[in-house]
């Protein structure tokens, strides 16, 4: 049976105080995963990014694009190569990683959200000097790495994202940055991690990233072990504890990034759930796990 009119009218008069609260405010969205690459999820993620934007938020899209990238370097006869889980990025995967990120899937998804109705630019870290980084050689715990091309971000320009915000646009980055000063090198750099820093310098009000799993879980075979508030301190005990798992501390370690930064939520989300953004930023409800 579907939803009734009352129903539908309840729906609506609970989300007047978000849209009210986040009206002229910036959220920070980084899309990858499950989200990025089902159809139909895709749709349902550009549907909620429009009506965003219709209400007035100033959405910026950050994305990654690690499948794309890992069936054009197989199609040039160029198999993917991870260290620690981070992708070797030699000079040859570097113009691959360039032209699959800000080239196919940039353009790709500007298409899918005018589609939508909204008004999309597509931009990387290069546009404007937004993003630039130094080659990364040290792990998070400090252990030397050998990656090539893959880069640590050292500095934020926002100033062309504002432009694009202020004319009704939602800029739509990917993550190839370039070198400081005069190092001719482009860089790939971290989308979460480059999301986190993008946010802290727009000060935006919210990071959400779209994930392939509910949140943070205390258990992650049991869904219903969400941890669905999590304030930034308490994060070095679930650390120690052993909660958080190999592939949530690089998220966890983003949002704390964001928060330190001056941002006032970090959301960690599902994407694979349809309208799940709407859920999170337009009801009482939300989603996933929030660091505050």
């Amino acid at each position: 049976m579907g939803i009734s009119d009352n129903e539908k009218a309840a729906v609506l008069a609970q989300a007047l105080p978000y849209i009210q609260r986040y009206r002229g405010g910036t959220v920070v969205v980084k899309y990858g995963g499950a989200a990025m690459v089902n159809e139909s999820l895709r749709a349902a993620v550009a549907e909620d990014l429009v009506l965003m934007s219709c209400v007035g938020i100033r959405i910026v899209l950050v994305h990654g694009g690690g499948p794309e990238i890992d069936a054009m370097l197989r199609r040039l006869g160029k198999e993917p190569r991870f260290v620690e889980g981070l992708r070797y990025t030699d000079e040859e995967t570097m113009e691959i990683v360039q032209m699959v990120l800000a080239g196919k899937v940039n353009k790709e998804l500007v298409g899918l959200l005018q589609r939508s109705g909204g008004r999309a630019v597509g931009l990387c870290g290069l546009d404007g000097g937004l993003l630039s980084a130094v080659r990364l050689t040290r792990s998070s715990d400090g252990r030397a790495l050998d990656l090539g091309l893959v880069g640590e971000v050292k500095k934020v320009d926002p100033s062309i994202l504002r432009s694009a915000l202020d004319q009704g646009l939602i800029p739509v980055v990917a993550t190839v940055a370039g070198g400081i000063g005069s190092d001719p090198n482009s860089y790939n750099v971290n989308a979460d991690t480059a999301a986190a820093d993008l946010a802290a310098a727009l000060g935006a009000q919210k990071l959400v990233l779209l994930t392939d799993v509910p949140g943070i879980l205390r258990d992650v075979r049991d869904d219903s072990t969400l941890i669905k508030e999590l304030p930034r301190s308490g994060i070095e005990a679930l650390r120690r504890e052993g909660i958080l798992s190999k592939g949530m501390i690089p998220k966890v370690e983003c949002c704390a990034r964001a928060v330190d930064g001056g941002v006032q939520r970090a959301h960690i989300i599902d994407g694979r759930v349809p309208h799940s953004l709407l859920v999170e930023v337009f009801s009482d409800a939300g989603m996933g796990t929030m660091i505050v």
